[in-house]
């Protein structure tokens, strides 16, 4: 049996690795549309922007391990259309790919602004190792610095440029930073640490425009909808992301804000299996089905994937958490708060230590910690459990202790 693994991401690259560790013998082949061995993503809004990490850290794992498994990984290799009755990829060159099980990691791509001057020369988007080098080789102390968007990637943005710096404004169409993934107290308290660090955000902001000025038309301002104008130097657009569908589309497979598999991450076509940002799937824990953009649900997801390609039944069902470095602060989330009806906080936040658990009916819903590793992992293992309130906001009571009589 062949596999083909369509995507050099988190996903595709943990996929490739997982059939080795699982036992798989037979023929796997990557193609990877960007011109680089699979690589990391978070560590471009953060270590690698920040000049910290080169291109060799970022990678998930040195050429070396793909050679000494035989796993042919081919970089700049782009995925034209999937014929999925003769089960072949058609690559951009030409080339045909033959598959018995194919994995689709194909992630997502930033959306962008349609505004007037979103094209303009320091105007830039960051999702791909190009994109952050591009952004890298313009931040420069004493610039200016415009970001549009208050979630992970432009606040991560921020943090890295006003650490060296730069003027930095955020500018967030929203009530509040991080509307779609924090709570607003979570908000607020990274509101203000930005701005203690210098850092102007503007909320209620829409950006209707970017202007320009010279012979090559640089970006010189952003224009808001209420008629303020942001001077920078450079902008850095952080809207979200879309989920890369269209090649699982154009094959008839089933897509529905991503590519709709089940829960051994099964897409409609029993050869063809997909992972990652791009998946839309059912989670058991959470009883209901959706799509996340986190490396963690990549890695699990991708090693599910890989373990039934090779002929195993495994099913995905894993608690969804989420991680974002800013300055030095580590912020780490489980599941959703949603519908909680009790907030429990354990540590300061003025000593920028705690943690907030989210309880609903009297059993953990969700957790939002900064700082706290230890509060992080045990709110994971508590997940879904009837915990004592008063406990968990008893700093000294033993974490560890609370998951062990936490009950069912």
């Amino acid at each position: 049996m062949s596999v083909v693994i369509v995507g050099g991401g988190h996903a595709g690259g943990q996929a490739a690795a997982s059939l080795r560790q699982d036992g798989y013998a037979g023929p796997v082949l990557l193609l990877a549309e960007e011109p680089h061995l699979p690589y990391q993503r978070p560590p471009l809004s953060k270590q690698y922007l920040a000049g910290e990490w080169d291109l060799e850290r970022v990678r998930l794992r040195p050429a070396a391990f793909y050679q000494d498994r035989d796993i042919d990984v081919r970089p700049g290799a782009r995925a034209d259309g999937i014929d999925a009755a003769a089960r072949t990829v058609l690559c951009e060159d030409g080339t045909a790919v033959r598959y018995q099980r194919l994995l689709l990691a194909t992630g997502t791509r930033a959306r962008t602004l349609d505004v007037p001057g979103a094209g303009l020369p320091g105007v830039h988007c960051l999702r791909t190792v190009a994109d952050a080098a591009a952004i890298k080789a313009e931040l420069k102390p004493g610039g200016r610095l415009a970001v549009v968007g208050g979630g992970y990637i432009g606040l991560e943005v921020a943090a890295v440029a006003a650490s060296m710096g730069l003027s930095v404004t955020v500018l967030e169409m929203e009530a509040r930073l991080l509307k779609r993934v924090a709570t607003p107290a979570m908000s607020a308290f990274y509101e203000r640490t930005h701005r203690q660090r210098g850092v102007a955000i503007r909320t209620g902001a829409e950006v209707v425009a970017f202007a320009g000025a010279g012979a090559g038309g640089r970006l010189t301002a952003v224009e808001c909808a209420n008629g303020e104008r942001v001077a920078a130097d450079v902008a850095v657009v952080g809207v979200g992301v879309a989920p890369n569908v269209e090649l699982a589309a154009a094959a008839g497979l089933a897509c529905d804000d991503g590519i709709v598999v089940d829960e051994h991450a099964r897409t409609s076509d029993p050869n063809i299996y997909a992972a990652g940002d791009c998946t839309n799937h059912p989670n058991p824990i959470l009883g209901r089905r959706l799509r996340l953009e986190s490396v963690p649900n990549a890695m699990e997801q991708s090693r599910v994937a890989a373990a039934n390609m090779a002929g195993a039944k495994r099913t995905y069902a894993a608690v969804p958490w989420f991680w974002s470095d800013q300055y030095d602060l580590k912020l780490q989330m489980a599941g959703f708060p949603e519908a909680q009806d009790e907030a429990v906080v354990r540590g300061d936040p003025a000593e920028r230590r705690f943690a907030t658990f989210y309880l609903r009916r009297g059993r953990l819903a969700a957790a939002e910690a900064v700082n706290c590793p230890r509060e992080f992992m045990a709110a994971r293992q508590l997940l879904g459990k009837r915990v004592d309130g008063r406990r968990l906001a008893d700093s000294a009571a033993d974490m560890q202790a609370l998951v062990a009589s936490a009950s069912a």
